[in-house]
């Protein structure tokens, strides 16, 4: 298996195919990554292309391709930080819609109209409320707890791509998980 810092040479000598490796190996990282700064997992995808997009066009500005994997999570940052900034000046009110639009009235008549729509509609409530929560827990931890479930690394290798020791990773992903138990059993009650 190829090294990073070899793909890297191998893309900038015009093999695309070696940056699509480098893609597979890190995409999932960097979503999870995203997903931690924006709190949305749809977005979250969507900068995670941005930020491949973005280290392929600059690729030859790595002035260390050993330091691929933490110089694309600097890109994925600096593509999250662009979006919130122009996510303030962009914003929306519900209220443009008019009073005519009202969507707990439009998911009520489609649950109505099919059993099975309801169990989805509850399925997909939960989901909402379990990534409500991870979305609301502290920043490092929401971190750890989405890398650590987008891609099956090793504490070892969290601990390396977040410049933190292995006892660091395991003590955040444990208060994450109280946090959630915690919080989750609230909101069941």
């Amino acid at each position: 298996m190829q090294s990073d810092a070899e793909l890297v040479r191998l893309a900038r000598a015009g093999r695309i195919t070696a940056y699509e490796e480098l893609v597979r190996r890190w995409a999932a990282r960097i979503t999870g990554l995203c997903h931690a700064r924006v709190k949305r997992a749809h977005l979250a995808e969507e900068l995670a292309q941005e930020t491949l997009l973005r280290g392929f066009r600059a690729l030859d500005s790595l002035t260390d391709p050993d330091r691929f994997g933490p110089w694309l999570c600097g890109i994925a940052l600096r593509a999250c930080l662009d979006w919130l900034k122009a996510k303030q000046n962009a914003q929306v009110p519900f209220s443009v819609l008019g009073s005519e639009y009202d969507p707990d009235d439009s998911l009520h008549r489609a649950a109505q109209r099919d059993g099975t729509v309801e169990a989805e509609l509850e399925r997909d409530e939960e989901r909402r409320q379990i990534m409500a929560e991870v979305e609301a827990l502290p920043e490092d931890c929401r971190t750890v707890v989405l890398l650590y479930y987008y891609q099956d690394l090793t504490y070892r290798d969290l601990a390396k791509l977040l410049g933190v020791s292995s006892a660091t990773v395991n003590a955040r992903l444990t208060k994450a998980r109280a946090l959630l138990r915690t919080h989750l059993s609230h909101c069941r009650r």
